[in-house]
C-alpha cells in the first residue's frame, strides 16, 4: 500500500501490506481496489455486496455491475492524488474514489440510501465547466497536472491521460510570449493568483489565444497544496483586438505619408491660374510620391463618348493605368473603384463637382505597394478638391475670355420657376441679374409685367419652396426678388461657367440667352440641361470676338472693388429708378428691402457712386 492521496490507495495485498488489508476488513463499507480494469483487493463487505469470490484478486472488474459501468470512466477523468465521489443513479451507495498513480480503492458508502450531492455537484461543476480546468500538484517534480476537465480537452486537443503527469508547458511555442510565460512562473513561485494572455498550440499544432487564470489552492493550516487554471480560449476577441490595432497603425503610416500630398495638391488647387496648370501640377506631385507609379487625368468625350487625356505623370503612365473600361465604370457610377491588375493596384476616382463631370483621376502603385481603404479616402478627398479647382477655373474663363459664343434655348418645364410664376399669374417675367442678399442668399431680380403685387403674391404663396419679395412697385410693372430653396436656373447655369444673359418667361415658355467661352464644352452643357429640364430646344448659337478693354470688363473691375452692400445699394437703386425723375421709389422703401436703415443705405449707395466715378474718370 503506497501513501498518493489524502488516504492510502491499496494495492494487490502481500507482504507489508496485509496489516493494511486486515484493517479494511472491518470496515463496514465495501471497499474494492482495482487496477487496469482488475480487482486487486475486496473486503468482506465488498464480498458479500457484489458477490465475489474468496479471493477475489484478479477478477476482471465488470463484476461490480452497473456500479463499474459509471466507474470505469471515472476513474480515468480523477486526478492522480485526490480523492472524488460520485454519485451512481438507481443505487444506493455513492462510491467514494481514491486515485492513486497506478490504481485506485473505492469505497461504497451507504449514506441512509442518498447520495452526497453536494459534492456530486462540485465534481459536476468542475467536469461541465464551460472553460478549461486543470489543477497541478506543486509538492511533485516539476508542479506537474494532476487532473484536467473536458473542457481543457476541447480546448487544447489533449485528453486526461496525455497529459497528467506533465507540466503545462507543452502547451507552449515558437509564438508563445515569453514576458507572460515569466509572468505566470512568478505568480506560481509567489503562490499568487493572475491572469495572462498568451499564445498556446494545440494537440494539432494551431496556435490560440488562451486566457489562463492560475490560483493557489490552500489546506486548512494557510499551505499550498495544488494550483487550479482555467483556460478560455479568447482567439476571436483577440484577433479583433489585433486588428483594430493592426488598422489603427496602417491608418497612423497613411496620414502620415498623406499628409504632405494633401497639403501640395491643396496648394495647387488653391494657386494654379488655369485648369491645365492644375491639372499637370496635380499629376506631376502625385507621380512624385514614392508609393505611386504614376497618376493622369482623362476627360469622356461628350460626343464620342470616348476618353481623352487631359494631363498625366509618372513612370509609363500609358501601360500601368488603369483600362478605358474602369475610368468609364468609375465616372458612370460618379464613384471610385480600386483594382488589382497583373499585380499592380490602381484606384480611378471620378471628378464630379455638384453634379459636374471633369474627367476621372486614375494612380497607379508601384509593384508591391498598396492602396487600401484609408488611402482610398483620402485620394478620393484630393478628387473632390481637384473637381472643385476646376470648375472654379472653369467658371471664371467666361470673364476672361476673347471668344464667346452665344446660345440661345427654348424652356418649357414646369420646373423652371420664372415659367412656372408666370403661367400662373399670366404675365411676363424678365431677368436682370442675381445679388447677394444681406443674409449671404442668393436671390434672382425680375421685373414682372402685366401682374399686381396681390395677385403675384397668391400666386407664388402656393409654390413650395419659392418665395418672392418687392423691391420696386411701378403702375405696369413690380421688381421683385425671386428665390427659391434649392438650386435656381441662373445658379445652376453659373456654376457650369455660363453667364445667364437673358430669361424671359412667357406663354409657356422661357427665352434663355446664355454666354460660354469659345473652350467651353457647350454640347456637354446642352446635353446636361436636357437632362435637368426635358424639353430643351437649342434656338441658336453665335460666336462673337470680345473688343480689346470691353465693358465687361471694367464692370468686372469695379464690381470687385464693391463691398457686397455698396454693390446691392447700387443695383436696387439703378434697377428701382432712384436716378430717375420723379423717382418711382424712395430711398427709405430701398433700405427696407434691404433690411437696413435709410442713412446705412445711402452710405453705402455714396461710396458706390464714387468708386463708379472713379472707374470711369480716372486714369
Amino acid at each position: 500500500m503506497t501513501r498518493d492521496g489524502p488516504e492510502h490507495t491499496v494495492r494487490l495485498p502481500d507482504g507489508g501490506e496485509s496489516a493494511a488489508a486486515s484493517v479494511l476488513e472491518n470496515v463496514v463499507d465495501p471497499v474494492v481496489a482495482v487496477a487496469d480494469g482488475t480487482v486487486t483487493y475486496a473486503n468482506a463487505a465488498a464480498v458479500d455486496m457484489f458477490g465475489l469470490p474468496a479471493e477475489p484478486a484478479g477478477v476482471d472488474a465488470s463484476v461490480l455491475g452497473t456500479y463499474w459501468e459509471h466507474l470505469e470512466r471515472e476513474l480515468v477523468e480523477t486526478a492522480v492524488g485526490t480523492v472524488r465521489t460520485v454519485g451512481i443513479e438507481d443505487e444506493p451507495y455513492d462510491a467514494r474514489i481514491h486515485r492513486g498513480a497506478e490504481s485506485a480503492t473505492i469505497t461504497f458508502d451507504d449514506d441512509g440510501g442518498q447520495p452526497s450531492s453536494d459534492s456530486r455537484v462540485k465534481d459536476r461543476a468542475i467536469n461541465e465547466a464551460p472553460v478549461g480546468v486543470a489543477i497541478t500538484d506543486p509538492s511533485l517534480e516539476d508542479n506537474p497536472l494532476v487532473y484536467v476537465n473536458e473542457a481543457f480537452e476541447r480546448v487544447t486537443g489533449y485528453p486526461n491521460e496525455a497529459v497528467v503527469g506533465q507540466n503545462c508547458r507543452f502547451l507552449q511555442g515558437p509564438e508563445s510570449d515569453e514576458a507572460a510565460i515569466t509572468q505566470m512562473r512568478d505568480a506560481v513561485d509567489a503562490e499568487r493568483p493572475v491572469t495572462v494572455e498568451v499564445e498556446n498550440y494545440r494537440r494539432d499544432g494551431s496556435m490560440f489565444w488562451n486566457e489562463v487564470t492560475l490560483a493557489p489552492v490552500r489546506d486548512d493550516d494557510g499551505d499550498v497544496t495544488h494550483f487550479v487554471g482555467f483556460q478560455n480560449d479568447v482567439t476571436d476577441r483577440k484577433r479583433a483586438e489585433l486588428e483594430v490595432v493592426r488598422r489603427r497603425r496602417e491608418l497612423e503610416d497613411v496620414l502620415e505619408r498623406v499628409e504632405g500630398l494633401v497639403e501640395d495638391v491643396t496648394a495647387i488647387v488653391a494657386g494654379s491660374r488655369t485648369r491645365s496648370d492644375l491639372e499637370r501640377g496635380v499629376c506631376e506631385r502625385i507621380g512624385e510620391e514614392p508609393t505611386y507609379a504614376s497618376a493622369r487625368i482623362d476627360e469622356r468625350n461628350p460626343g464620342t463618348g470616348a476618353l481623352e487625356r487631359r494631363a498625366s505623370a509618372g513612370t509609363d503612365p500609358e501601360s500601368a493605368s488603369a483600362g478605358e473600361a474602369d475610368v468609364l465604370d468609375a465616372l458612370e457610377r460618379d464613384s471610385h473603384r480600386v483594382e488589382t491588375n497583373g499585380g499592380v493596384m490602381t484606384g480611378t476616382f471620378a471628378l464630379t463637382y455638384d453634379g459636374i463631370e471633369y474627367g476621372a483621376l486614375t494612380v497607379t502603385a508601384r509593384e508591391g505597394a498598396t492602396i487600401d481603404d484609408h488611402e482610398t479616402v483620402v485620394l478620393a478627398a484630393l478628387a473632390r478638391a481637384v473637381a472643385s479647382g476646376v470648375n472654379a477655373r472653369e467658371t471664371s474663363r467666361i470673364l476672361e475670355a476673347d471668344t464667346v459664343v452665344a446660345v440661345e434655348l427654348d424652356l418649357t418645364d414646369e420646373t423652371v420657376t420664372p415659367l412656372v410664376v408666370a403661367e400662373r399669374t399670366g404675365g411676363t417675367l424678365e431677368y436682370h441679374e442675381s445679388v447677394r442678399r444681406i443674409d449671404d442668399e442668393t436671390a434672382s431680380l425680375y421685373t414682372v409685367y402685366g401682374v399686381g403685387w396681390d395677385d403675384l403674391e397668391a400666386a407664388v404663396a402656393g409654390l413650395e419652396g419659392v418665395s418672392v419679395r418687392p423691391v420696386v412697385e411701378r403702375d405696369e410693372e413690380i421688381l421683385v426678388e425671386l428665390e427659391t430653396d434649392g438650386e435656381g436656373l441662373v445658379e445652376w447655369l453659373s456654376k457650369r461657367g455660363a453667364l445667364t444673359r437673358e430669361v424671359d418667361a412667357r406663354d409657356g415658355t422661357a427665352r434663355v440667352r446664355i454666354d460660354l467661352p469659345q473652350s467651353a464644352n457647350v454640347r456637354r452643357l446642352v446635353e446636361a440641361l436636357e437632362e435637368r429640364h426635358p424639353g430643351t430646344d437649342v434656338v441658336s448659337f453665335t460666336q462673337h470676338e470680345r473688343a480689346g478693354d470691353t465693358r465687361g470688363e471694367v464692370a468686372a473691375r469695379l464690381e470687385a472693388s464693391l463691398t457686397d452692400r455698396q454693390l446691392t445699394a447700387l443695383q436696387r437703386a439703378h434697377l428701382g429708378g432712384y436716378f430717375e425723375w420723379p423717382r418711382p421709389t424712395t430711398g427709405e422703401e430701398l433700405a427696407a428691402s434691404m433690411d437696413i436703415s435709410r442713412p446705412t443705405f445711402h452710405e453705402h449707395l455714396r461710396s458706390a457712386e464714387a468708386k463708379l466715378c472713379r472707374a470711369l474718370f480716372d486714369e
